[in-house]
């Protein structure tokens, strides 16, 4: 009875130890695959990526900023592109924070806390964005999160520049020349 014991034990010992070794290669491999990827920034407890394609038309996200529920975008550029990304929110604590992946900066390149509510960008190499909507921890207020909403355009209108001002009206009569001429 003592060596059914005995044997039945080593056989879990082994049977256990291999799974433990296989699971520990499985990890390896895995992080060996994430090494390959590009890293994301540290994120908030309970934020989930979500990973987007670049889209063909505008393509809008709504979310809610709720701390430890919320969702952060992956967006991957090819280089010469062109995309206006545009966040809005009906709270003033909500802000958006885009950051570069192919980057080893830790810091966002766009913030709509000092920016402005508009990222209108030109791709110069292939790369990964990470989009991030969050709510401000910093000041006092009430609720725990904001409700959002981001606008990705792919093709934006281009901005036009003309060389003469466009706030004057037709006239019949030719301008004045310059004096000194």
């Amino acid at each position: 009875m003592r060596r059914l014991m005995l044997a039945f034990s080593l056989l879990a010992f082994v049977v256990l130890g291999g799974q433990a070794t296989h699971a520990q290669d499985t990890q390896d491999d895995d992080s060996a695959q994430g090494a390959q990827q590009t890293p994301l920034p540290q994120l908030d407890r309970g934020e989930t990526v979500e990973k987007l394609g670049f889209p063909a038309v505008l393509e809008k996200l709504k979310g809610w900023t709720k701390f430890g529920k919320g969702k952060v975008y992956t967006l991957p550029l090819k280089k010469g592109q062109h995309v206006r990304i545009t966040f809005s929110s009906k709270s003033k604590y909500a802000y958006m924070a885009i950051f570069d992946l192919s980057s080893n900066e830790d810091e966002s390149f766009f913030g709509t806390d000092e920016d402005g509510m508009v990222a209108d960008v030109t791709v110069n190499e292939d790369t990964t964005w990470l989009i991030k909507p969050y709510y401000s921890r910093v000041t006092r207020r009430r609720g725990r999160g904001a409700p959002y909403e981001i606008l990705i355009d792919p093709n934006p209108p281009a901005t036009q520049q003309s060389n003469q001002p466009t706030d004057q009206a037709p006239s019949l009569f030719p301008p004045k020349a310059k004096q000194g001429q």
